[in-house]
């Protein structure tokens, strides 16, 4: 027997869910939230209605084509009813974006990050750009019911502190005593490869019935890994392991993070770099390899130039052995590969297939499928956008409002 605690909570859930298929699919009839969730026509009445009352949805009517018959009666998120606020700090700049509850882009823009002087100065910076985004659109902050930030790096499990960053290095930064008490809003931070494989599995997921897994590797400044698995009971469980800072070979050379060997002294821009100008491994590694300088690495590369081949070579090689190890310890998936990098993948992949050829499982299965994604920056909006309104949906869904 159900108790009226965990009735409470089927209630919050199926809530949930119906605010999520509205906020993917957008506009839906009743039996077509029927259809997107499971849920029986009559939990779906007393949740719409719920919902409605509460003005987190509104009901509209939609005449068919040719105007006989009886208008569609559809549902729909208020789109005004919130506004969440994205912050993406790459190496180069910091990307600010203001979108509605509808997940609609409302505005953005990004400031060249420069030399800030650590957290605090950047802490200072942060609050400016804020504010400065909500003043260009006339929203105050108490309409803003999340700010999800995002950053290469290490993240804490408690999702609110950078541990470590390309960025800041082993400078911590706290974004939720930097934000508090200014902003009422739920305050998130992911690590940006975990975001992109949220993205791809939701769009996977459209495309396919029985979803299970799939790999995302982030190739640029910094190599990420973001990994999307299927649980058990049907929930996706979204992680990044700190596969840039797995050790490779010491071979590799020195790390930003300061070890020696990592999979990104090789396979980072600033390795390929090192490698193509037989740079000592032992040297500092470049902050920031514009992508005209490896442009031009590249370019040498597809003209026979020895070192410059060999150095995408030996990426390709560090790359294959990391997602050979990862595969090893999980399961069979497919690899999607983003990230500025991926505008050499031809001279990366033949390396990365040979890195990979070293595992059992992948001689004995053959190689996964491996797909290139261009638009890393918007699979790191969607990704954005999905986790921090799924995450007021389930306020929502709790107390009723936003």
């Amino acid at each position: 027997m159900l108790t009226k605690s965990s009735t409470e909570l089927v209630r919050q859930q199926n809530s949930a869910l119906v605010l999520a298929a509205l906020r993917r699919k957008g506009s839906l009839s009743h039996t077509e939230i029927a259809a997107q969730t499971g849920l029986a026509s009559a939990t779906i009445s007393v949740i719409t209605a719920e919902l409605e009352r509460a003005g987190i949805i509104a009901k509209i009517e939609r005449h068919v084509q040719g105007g006989r018959g009886r208008p569609r009666v559809l549902f729909e998120p208020r789109r005004d009813c919130g506004h969440v606020i994205v912050v993406r700090i790459s190496s180069d700049v910091v990307q600010y974006s203001l979108a509605d509850y509808g997940g609609i882009l409302l505005d953005r823009f990004e400031e060249v990050r420069g030399d800030l002087g650590g957290t605090a100065a950047f802490g200072e910076v942060l609050a400016a750009a804020l504010e400065r985004l909500l003043l260009r659109s006339n929203i105050s902050k108490d309409a803003v019911v999340a700010i999800s930030i995002s950053s290469k790096g290490l993240v804490a499990a408690d999702g609110a502190r950078l541990i470590w960053s390309p960025v800041f290095g082993g400078e911590q930064l706290d974004f939720v005593k930097l934000l508090r008490p200014d902003w009422r809003a739920r305050i998130m931070l992911s690590n940006e490869s975990l975001l992109v494989a949220h993205a791809l599995a939701v769009m996977e997921e459209e495309k396919q019935v029985g979803f299970r897994a799939l790999a995302a590797v982030s190739l640029g400044h910094s190599i990420g890994l973001g990994l999307s698995r299927r649980g058990s009971s049907g929930e996706l469980d979204v992680s990044a392991p700190n596969f840039g800072h797995m050790l490779h070979q010491d071979a590799a050379g020195l790390c930003r993070c300061g070890s020696f060997g990592c999979v990104e002294a090789a396979a980072g821009f600033y390795g390929i770099l090192r490698t193509a100008f037989e740079v000592p491994s032992n040297t500092i590694p470049a902050k920031f390899v514009p992508l005209s300088e490896m442009d031009k690495i590249a370019a040498r590369a597809r003209q026979g130039h020895r070192m410059a081949a060999y150095a995408f070579r030996q990426a390709g090689v560090a790359l294959g052995n990391g997602i050979s190890r990862m595969l090893s310890l999980y399961e069979p998936m497919p690899i999607f590969v983003t990230g500025p990098g991926t505008r050499y993948f031809d001279l990366l992949q033949k390396g990365l297939e040979e890195g990979m050829a070293h595992s059992l499982q992948v001689r004995l299965e053959g190689m996964p499928q491996i797909s290139v994604v261009i638009d890393e920056q918007r699979l790191v909006l969607d990704g954005h956008l999905d986790r921090a309104l799924g995450a007021i949906d389930g306020d929502i869904a709790a107390s009723g409002h936003p």
